[in-house]
């Protein structure tokens, strides 16, 4: 399966606790700090609810 690299590049401060609790489910705890999941709909979909803190990229 294909995989993507998801980093944080917007602070988590004053963003809503649904936010935050999306971002610690992809594993994302600090600023620039990177992680690779598979690509699948409902990792997508975390990233998407997210997008404007954090960066995708194809692997």
């Amino acid at each position: 399966m294909a995989q993507i690299a998801i980093k944080q590049i917007k602070s988590r401060i004053n963003c809503p606790a649904v936010q935050k609790r999306t971002l610690d489910a992809l594993g994302l705890k600090k600023m620039n700090h990177t992680v690779v999941k598979e690509d699948c709909p409902s990792i997508r979909g975390m990233v998407k609810a997210v997008s404007h803190l954090v960066e995708v990229t194809q692997l």
